[in-house]
């Protein structure tokens, strides 16, 4: 698991790097599908993992809204911010938090129980469907994608 964590993370900083070539208009621009835009969708997919890991550790998930952050170097500021928060207990997971659960509310109010490796797994699944999601939308404005491969990256 924490070898696909350290994938997303590779994967993530390629696409900030491919950001850099393409306007603010097309990285703003709202797209079919999706949480958006391309910009959007990378501070979707930094949030998310963030606010599920803070609240594995018992802290407050993050709120602000994007509009508050609706450039790349804010976007990537961020995603670096939350990547010094969460790496330490990425990297410090065992198998006994496995089977450890968290309580969340539901919008209806009530209880639901998840276990903690069923969250992590939710949160590298969540950030690799949205990456194909940007393969996509790069293809639109054509541009190539950041190369989604697991092999070649150095991480076994």
């Amino acid at each position: 698991m924490l070898k696909l964590f350290e994938y997303n993370w590779q994967v993530r900083q390629d696409w900030f790097a491919w950001c850099q070539d393409v306007s603010e208009e097309e990285l703003l621009k709202k797209r079919t599908g999706g949480i958006g835009g391309i910009l959007h969708t990378l501070f979707h997919i930094a949030d998310v993992e963030f606010s599920w890991i803070s609240g594995l550790q018992g802290r407050p998930e993050f709120t602000e809204p994007f509009e508050h952050y609706a450039s790349l170097q804010k976007v990537t500021d961020l995603s670096a911010r939350f990547h010094e928060e969460v790496r330490p207990f990425v990297m410090s997971w065992t198998n006994e938090m496995e089977l450890k659960e968290l309580l969340e509310l539901s919008p209806q109010g009530e209880t639901v129980n998840f276990k903690y490796g069923e969250i992590m797994r939710h949160v590298i699944a969540h950030e690799i469907h949205h990456i194909g999601q940007l393969s996509v939308w790069s293809r639109e404005i054509g541009k190539d994608p950041v190369t989604a491969n697991l092999i070649r990256r150095g991480l076994f």
